[in-house]
């Protein structure tokens, strides 16, 4: 029988849950074999990411968890989803943690919020759970006094949860539960798939980026270096019960971005400063599209986490972070090690799921 503990994520088929699975499933930093199997729940157990997992090595079973990965299938269109309480109740069973992302693009804010305190309430009636991980991500509209310009959906669907999360008890022992919040980023490989990634290369081969950003100077986290977090998280479940996580890798302007890139490929790239109007203008029409049950639009989301960054209201304390987690990547370091070339990322599954945004006539003249 194996002595591993089991950790269950949830959304282990997203960008951030395959860092995670990898995390957890590499060698320590001995070499020696990792402490943790996986089990996974997934709504689309058929899916491309799914299949992939499988191939690895995984063995994918139906509703039977002592395998090194599971994949709950059932017939329900919520089946694996993180609102199927009774398939998350399940998948729960027996294991020693769980890491909670829940994909707010897909369900919209208001669902995604009542989900996340319903996964907490299971996990407390789970007898074998020791540590429960929130991964959230800033609380934009707090951090804008609540101001109507910063609101961001998918930012304070998470972080709502997690500020009630934080009035629930936490506690080391070995009969009860304690909780840790990890407060993510935006992604680096964003750069390279999503918000972030160049939307022009001009005839002579300049590569053209854009952002509403200005000169600010923006956190991000590049998904090994989260991956490394949430191995962390619950290789210290004492030192880390209760607390509020802030990780990152760098924070850098978009400046910095088009010098770093440059000095990287050898290409020319220029950064084009916009507000964010002009960005809007770049895209088509699927920036009207509403962002799950209906509650903001795409635009209406996206600026609001625009506005966020843009008057740099997210704090990073990266002397803390690079003194827990010294290999902390620089975008230097990023860009490096994952052959940047601009364009060709696949690793954001809302990408997947929901289809992008498309490009304007204005986007093909910048």
């Amino acid at each position: 029988m194996s002595t591993t503990k089991v950790i269950l994520v949830i959304g282990a088929t997203g960008a951030q849950g395959l860092a995670v699975v990898d995390a957890l499933l590499g060698p320590d930093a001995d070499g020696k074999p990792s402490p943790y199997s996986v089990r996974a729940l997934t709504r689309d157990p058929a899916g491309q990411r799914a299949l992939e997992l499988r191939a690895r090595g995984v063995e994918c079973v139906r509703g039977r968890f002592h395998f090194l990965i599971v994949v709950v299938y059932f017939a329900d269109p919520l089946a694996g989803s993180f609102e199927d309480q009774e398939a998350v109740s399940k998948a729960l069973e027996g294991v020693y943690g769980v890491w909670v992302n829940t994909d707010g693009f897909t369900v919209g804010e208001i669902r995604e919020i009542y989900a996340g305190m319903l996964i907490f309430e299971a996990a407390k009636r789970t007898k074998s759970l020791r540590h429960y991980v929130w991964s959230s991500v800033p609380y934009a509209s707090k951090l804008g006094g609540f101001k109507p310009q910063y609101r961001a959906g998918h930012m304070n669907g998470k972080s709502l949860v997690a500020d009630w999360l934080r009035g629930q008890a936490s506690t080391v022992s070995n009969d009860a539960l304690t909780w840790t919040i990890v407060e993510t980023l935006p992604y680096t490989e964003m750069l390279a798939c999503g918000l972030f990634e160049p939307l022009n290369v001009r005839a002579d081969g300049t590569v053209v980026f854009a952002a509403p950003a200005g000169r600010a100077r923006v956190p991000l986290v590049a998904l090994k270096d989260l991956g490394w977090w949430a191995r962390y998280t619950f290789d210290h479940r004492a030192e880390t019960s209760g607390q509020d996580l802030a990780i990152g890798s760098h924070v850098v302007s978009w400046d910095e971005i088009v010098k770093t890139f440059t000095k990287v490929t050898g290409k020319p790239a220029v950064y084009k400063a916009q507000s964010i109007e002009e960005w809007w203008a770049n895209f088509g029409d699927g920036v009207n599209r509403s962002i799950g049950t209906g509650s903001m639009t795409v635009k209406q989301n996206f600026s609001g986490f625009w506005n966020t960054f843009a008057d740099e209201l997210v704090p990073r304390n990266m002397d803390w972070i690079r003194s827990v987690h010294p290999g902390t990547q620089t975008l230097e370091d990023w860009m490096r090690q994952n052959n940047y070339t601009g364009t060709g990322g696949t690793v954001l599954k809302s990408r997947e799921d929901h289809g992008d945004w498309g490009l304007s006539e204005v986007a093909r003249e910048l």
